[in-house]
């Protein structure tokens, strides 16, 4: 079953060879490829999402918008690819009169990397697995994907690879533009080969982290695109605890069991008024508000028996930490109930190891903060996350809170919950380390730009430029000429 190093050399070498047929393929044809690709999985969600069921322990309704959100995603990025924005065409035509002295005529595309190894997540067996974000990326940009099967749900991986490839094929795509490999040596063998161009993975902070120093230790370095992990702090100021308390505790009660807290953007951190002030009530209350919003939850399974190891692992080195007491506690069955762990801003700042365990399930910690402290020092206490939330009033004053939070978060919520991270082109799904190992996004229309470099083309005669730098546009994408953007087709909606 598990795939070769030598079979993973045949995949990667022809992947290249696909990319090399593909890479200035008109959008038009690209987005063909996307639509194919996005049509077959609709076909095929019947029998998809009965895999997933039998190897997730997640429900079809969690499954089936799952692979609902990756047909979308797949349209909207062959809409991108026909506006061309994501090759970010610019033109500047000679100017002898140019402030700097004579400016040449110079023009700028960007353009595919090559071959991108892609590592599936366990946790989302369709929007960041097989055809997930990375996957369709890296197709959008004009690359040829090998895909790392996560093994955490085999049959599902397998057969989605199958209808990828075969959906290509009948869209006359070049062969081997899309594939899969199975295993730990095939997975290192596509780190280290010389014609994969970048990494994209989603998982655990530990795998990731070798999997980038592996990237690194090559002769010639690859980018590497992870998202590791993240806590996802929630700042509830007192205003907000005052006018709000019982809304923001079941707001959060659904947000971090959502998914049995298998979610990157689970808020594990809840920073709020400490209970003994009269301005907040008692932590009995807190307590017995929390028990009755988690107690109806849908309880199921964790994804797998190793994921259940780990998770218990984290909690039981949260509950060890010095000045963390249990709120709420969980249990050993198989669908754990959910634990809630409470310490105090003061050791936190003692200890602030505890702001860096990550507890991937539905376990999280609740701060108590003094009236009048000070939230900014505490925010600053956190290591890259991908989300921060503030909950506050309007007449607030928290732009310091806010400004230390961006610093460390690639995603603020004002008065929500980070769970559900949508498809849209002003997304951002990313944040600095340890949440991820770049600047980038991995969801949305932005997130094509990763697999892509730009080349700029400096007194080229017209004949020799290629199509999105021409004159004439021949493809009718969006570019900026001396300066200034046109628009020379429509704005459209996502195609059906």
């Amino acid at each position: 079953m598990f795939t070769t190093v030598e079979e993973t050399n045949t995949r990667t070498t022809a992947a290249h060879a696909a990319y090399e047929q593909a890479r200035d393929i008109d959008p038009g044809t690209r987005a063909a490829w996307l639509r194919g690709i996005a049509a077959a999985l609709e076909a095929n969600a019947d029998e998809l999402v009965a895999l997933g069921q039998e190897e997730t322990h997640l429900d079809e309704g969690r499954l089936s918008f799952e692979l609902k959100r990756s047909v979308f995603q797949l349209r909207l990025f062959a809409e991108e690819v026909v506006r061309g924005e994501h090759l970010d065409a610019t033109i500047d035509h000679a100017d002898p009169t140019w402030g700097m002295g004579p400016r040449p005529d110079i023009r700028r595309v960007s353009v595919p990397l090559g071959v991108v190894g892609v590592f599936g997540a366990s946790n989302f067996p369709f929007a960041f697995s097989v055809m997930g974000g990375d996957s369709a990326s890296a197709l959008a940009a004009g690359c040829a994907v090998v895909h790392k099967i996560h093994e955490g749900h085999l049959q599902l991986a397998l057969r989605t690879g199958a209808i990828v490839e075969e959906a290509l094929e009948s869209v006359g795509a070049p062969q081997g533009l899309f594939s899969t490999i199975i295993g730990r040596a095939a997975a290192e063998c596509l780190v280290d080969h010389p014609l994969v161009k970048a990494i994209g993975f989603t998982g655990s902070t530990a795998g990731g982290r070798a999997l980038f120093d592996r990237a690194a230790r090559r002769s010639t370095p690859i980018p590497f695109y992870g998202e590791l992990g993240s806590i996802n702090p929630v700042f509830v100021t007192e205003a907000a605890w005052k006018l709000r308390r019982d809304e923001i505790l079941a707001g959060f009660a659904s947000s971090f069991t959502m998914g049995m807290g298998q979610f990157c953007t689970k808020p594990g951190l809840l920073f709020v008024p400490g209970y003994s002030s009269a301005l907040t009530g008692n932590g009995d209350d807190v307590s017995d508000i929390l028990n009755r919003e988690v107690a109806g939850k849908p309880r199921r399974p964790l994804l797998s028996p190793r994921l259940r190891e780990g998770f218990d692992r984290a909690v039981e080195t949260v509950r060890a930490a010095p000045g963390v007491d249990v709120l709420l506690a969980g249990d050993d069955s198989e669908a754990p109930h959910p634990t809630i762990l409470k310490t105090t801003a003061d050791h936190v700042r003692k200890h602030p190891g505890i702001l860096e365990q990550e507890m991937f399930g539905p376990a999280a910690v609740v701060v108590e903060y003094h009236p009048g402290d000070d939230l900014v020092s505490l925010a600053g206490l956190m290591v890259g996350q991908l989300t921060g939330t503030v909950h506050a009033e309007p007449h607030e004053d928290v732009s310091d809170l806010l400004s230390t939070l961006r610093e460390r978060c690639g995603r603020l919520l004002w008065n929500a919950w980070p769970t559900g991270v949508t498809v849209s082109y002003a997304q951002h799904h990313g944040g600095p380390y340890p949440a991820t190992t770049a600047t980038t996004t991995s969801v949305g229309t932005a997130a094509i730009a990763r697999f892509m470099r730009a080349v700029a083309y400096d007194s080229f005669p017209p004949s020799q430029l290629p199509a999105p730098l021409r004159d004439d546009n021949p493809w009718r994408i969006r570019r900026r000429v001396d300066g200034a953007w046109d628009s020379p087709i429509p704005e459209g909606k996502v195609s059906e």
